[in-house]
């Protein structure tokens, strides 16, 4: 299995090998930047439902934790809240673009690289007198590797983009939920 992938990469293009290598470099972003939101946006969402929970009890007092304790310290007005809202949400969905990025990119960049390698092959066959299909499908195979990553790449970017959007749906929900009842008690 190694010598096959090396052997890949020895007859590969420059351009093949710079599409994959950029493919590499989406790859290992998009599971930092899913990793590191993942956690990030689950703190947010314990707190926020502790906060609530909090909130709906006989204590009813907004806990330090929420992320609109310091918008309700000063004034519990709806545009007040409303607005600390939306802050809270753009901090916490920032970097979610870059997803969405990757995921309709990727698959245009392994294109990029097949068409390539696909061009590159022909142009080697041109020299020959006769191209039979036992060389063109295994020059054709090497060259789809290429939107074979692009593909891969793709699925886990959009997948990491939806998973992380729904959870900064259900951090604005309890966000939500605790201006009401703050704006109702106020």
């Amino acid at each position: 299995m190694i010598d096959i992938i090396l052997n890949y990469f020895t007859n590969s293009s420059a351009i093949t090998l710079v599409v994959l290598a950029l493919l590499s470099v989406y790859f290992v972003l998009i599971f930092w930047l899913f990793i590191f939101k993942n956690s990030q946006l689950s703190g947010l969402i314990t707190n926020e439902k502790k906060s609530l929970e909090t909130l709906t009890s006989r204590d009813s007092i907004l806990s330090p934790l929420s992320g609109l304790s310091r918008c309700a310290k000063t004034s519990r007005s709806k545009p007040l809240l409303h607005a600390c809202e939306i802050s809270i949400i753009k901090d916490a969905s920032e970097g979610l673009s870059w997803l969405s990025i990757v995921s309709s990119t990727s698959p245009f960049i392994g294109l990029f690289g097949t068409v390539v390698g696909i061009l590159e092959s022909f142009a080697k066959f041109s020299t020959q007198s006769k191209v039979g299909f036992s060389i063109i499908a295994p020059a054709i195979s090497e060259a789809l590797v290429a939107t074979a990553g692009g593909i891969f790449v793709a699925i886990f970017a959009y997948t990491f983009h939806q998973i992380l959007t729904r959870k900064v749906y259900e951090l604005n929900t309890y966000l939500k939920a605790q201006s009401e009842i703050l704006i109702a008690k106020a």
